[in-house]
């Protein structure tokens, strides 16, 4: 890690599988993805980010989480590919903000609002990491939410004839503006990719 940003401090605390994750040269990575967690605690979400999903022994997770309080985890290194985004784990970092979204009825016709906002020491924790790692992959250049990049629809869990985002976040009230004039990386949106 970088020592050129003295008050970026992540925590280190890989997932029991980042070793199975399939390795990656840094220089791949160009994009980061903005996620929220869609639940209520950065403990629930490692117990989300835990299960194991994939017959390699794997799960979904994102690289970096951001709790309220903006301290950051370390959940998978970038130099591994983590499952987080439909499409795009080879050439990307996720980076998720604690949240609560839609928690807990994700899919539901009456749940599609996201309310809560992000924390100041979240966002400013976040354009730390932004800083820090456009020093540390050299061909950084993109930024998207997991909402422009996975664009699917799914029947709603309480009203099959109704459609419903299946991803969300990071949702309105994350302060795109805000973070794009703070790092200067090119917000891809859909079909971008």
């Amino acid at each position: 890690m970088s020592t050129d940003l003295p008050d970026f401090a992540p925590r280190l605390d890989p997932l029991p599988y980042e070793d199975k994750l399939e390795a990656r040269p840094l220089q791949q990575i160009d994009l980061v993805v903005i996620h929220c967690t869609e639940l209520p605690d950065l403990a629930m979400a490692r117990h989300y980010g835990e299960r194991i999903l994939h017959a390699s022994g794997t799960g979904n997770s994102g690289h970096y989480y951001i709790d309220r309080d903006g301290s950051v985890h370390v959940y998978v290194r970038p130099e591994r590919i983590a499952h987080h985004v439909r499409g795009c784990n080879p050439r990307s970092v996720g980076i998720e903000l604690v949240n609560t979204g839609r928690y807990p009825d994700w899919l539901t016709v009456g749940s599609q609002k996201m309310e809560e906002p992000y924390t100041d020491a979240q966002i400013d924790a976040l354009t730390t990491l932004l800083d820090h790692l456009r020093q540390e992959l050299p061909s950084l250049r993109y930024i998207a939410g997991h909402e422009d990049l996975d664009t699917a629809r799914e029947p709603a869990s309480d009203d099959p004839t109704i459609t419903v985002p299946r991803k969300m976040d990071p949702g309105p009230l994350f302060p795109w503006d805000a973070v794009l004039r703070a790092i200067p990386l090119e917000r891809l949106k859909p079909h971008a990719v």
